[in-house]
């Protein structure tokens, strides 16, 4: 039997006032996948954090710009890639704080990555800054995690 794959985009302008539009359509798609919500909801918590990255750093928060996230699935698991044109970060270069210190440290920032890497099962970044940028998530459909 042949796999299916379906396949979603969405662009939308680089704006956080778009980041519920966004989690929407990644819970429209991971129910037609026949997720659980508890799965559905760790998807959305993660794009909403690249977004939001995306928006903010990648972009400086410039409307003009635009985010587009591209969702595919098949049986077995389902792909999302979060895509722009803006800034980009050297990952070499970004080295993750331990956790105790951001908190000791009241810090906001630098949980984001972290995040994602926690409730996506793989997390792959291209990054050619001011020419495409793009994080590659994928989470296996029906694994508990």
């Amino acid at each position: 039997m042949a796999v299916v794959e379906r396949t979603y985009l969405l662009q939308v302008p680089s704006s956080t006032e778009n980041l519920a539009l966004i989690r929407n359509f990644l819970e429209s798609i991971a129910h037609q996948a026949g997720m659980e919500e508890g799965e559905a909801t760790k998807i959305q918590l993660a794009v909403d954090e690249a977004c939001a990255n995306v928006i903010e750093h990648a972009y400086g928060n410039d409307a003009t710009k635009e985010v587009m996230v591209r969702v595919s699935f098949d049986e077995e698991i389902l792909k999302i890639e979060v895509v722009d044109t803006g800034r980009g970060f050297d990952q070499g270069a970004h080295q993750p704080q331990e956790l105790e210190d951001l908190v000791s440290q009241r810090k906001t920032g630098g949980l984001g990555l972290r995040l994602i890497k926690s409730l996506m099962d793989e997390v792959q970044y291209d990054m050619e800054p001011g020419v495409r940028n793009q994080i590659r998530m994928t989470k296996r459909i029906g694994k508990r995690s």
